[in-house]
């Protein structure tokens, strides 16, 4: 008789825990992480790790961290909806935003100069941005806001004998010095740091956009309901200090607006194309 309490007991206690773990509300069972990573930007993984840790325990959740090395795979996995949760550069965070309806929940810190330019060499003759007409130009990936989309939306009515797609901007400019490229399009930012590593004086700006760029930010997928987003934002704003700062993201500023950005993704995107053939035609077709 007692051994059979027992066996009653246990089997009690074990569909009590079943159920408590299946419940409503109880876990959000899988995420993925997404991680926009590369080069000089690249953020410590082991950051993002720590963050992996805390969300599982917080969310009672299995959390998987996705890195991507450039913006064409970032673009592909939001296309996708593979990442439920993206640290999204600001281009990739109004592509995301437009295209795809997810929704910017944190701002990410921003950097110095982040405002897109047109580098040439110092003793170019090109003097404006008409006359890029029939060069060759080099881009940053699909996704960047600086390297991407306001230089595409700058040329835009353009044809151009060829667009080259960088992996980062300090290719961009080794491309411009080994002459590979008439020119290239890389932040402010990234031009004041990278130029020093070439002779004085090697390159000149042919364009500067006069739009500062918004930060970019923590996106949501649209895929997850209103509480499961909240519970992701309620965590992350929950947080260490030490945590949030090592993850570059700001709770307590705006979320970034991205109404204008989003109007230059908008009329970029359906040349986006195009601009890969040869001769590129920065324009819709008739």
């Amino acid at each position: 008789m007692f051994a059979l309490r027992i066996i009653i007991l246990l089997f009690f206690l074990t569909l009590t825990g079943c159920g408590q773990r299946d419940s409503p509300g109880s876990g959000l069972k899988r995420l993925t992480i997404g991680v926009v990573s590369f080069g000089e930007n690249q953020q410590s993984l082991e950051q993002y790790s720590k963050l992996q840790n805390y969300l599982s325990e917080e969310l009672n959740a299995i959390i998987e961290l996705e890195p991507a090395y450039n913006e064409v795979k970032a673009v592909q996995q939001i296309k996708n909806q593979e990442w439920d949760i993206v640290f999204a550069p600001p281009g990739l965070a109004a592509l995301a935003k437009s295209q795809q309806q997810y929704t910017p929940i944190i701002s990410l810190q921003g950097g110095d100069n982040i405002i897109s330019i047109i580098v040439v060499l110092a003793d170019s003759s090109m003097q404006d941005l008409p006359a890029l007409q029939g060069k060759t130009v080099a881009l940053g990936q699909r996704g960047s806001a600086t390297g991407y989309f306001f230089p595409i939306y700058n040329l835009y009515g353009l044809t151009l004998t060829e667009v080259k797609f960088a992996p980062t901007p300090k290719k961009i400019l080794d491309w411009i010095y080994q002459k590979e490229v008439d020119a290239g399009a890389v932040s402010l930012g990234e031009y004041n740091r990278f130029r020093q590593d070439y002779p004085q004086m090697s390159f000149r700006v042919l364009h500067t956009d006069i739009h500062e760029v918004p930060n970019g930010s923590i996106i949501l997928s649209p895929a997850l309901d209103s509480e499961k987003r909240d519970r992701i934002y309620q965590a992350l704003i929950s947080a260490s200090p030490e945590l949030i700062e090592s993850l570059g993201y700001v709770p307590e500023k705006p979320v970034p607006k991205y109404k204008y950005l989003i109007e230059v993704v908008t009329r970029v995107v359906p040349i986006s194309e195009r601009i890969r053939e040869q001769p590129a035609r920065l324009y819709e077709s008739q």
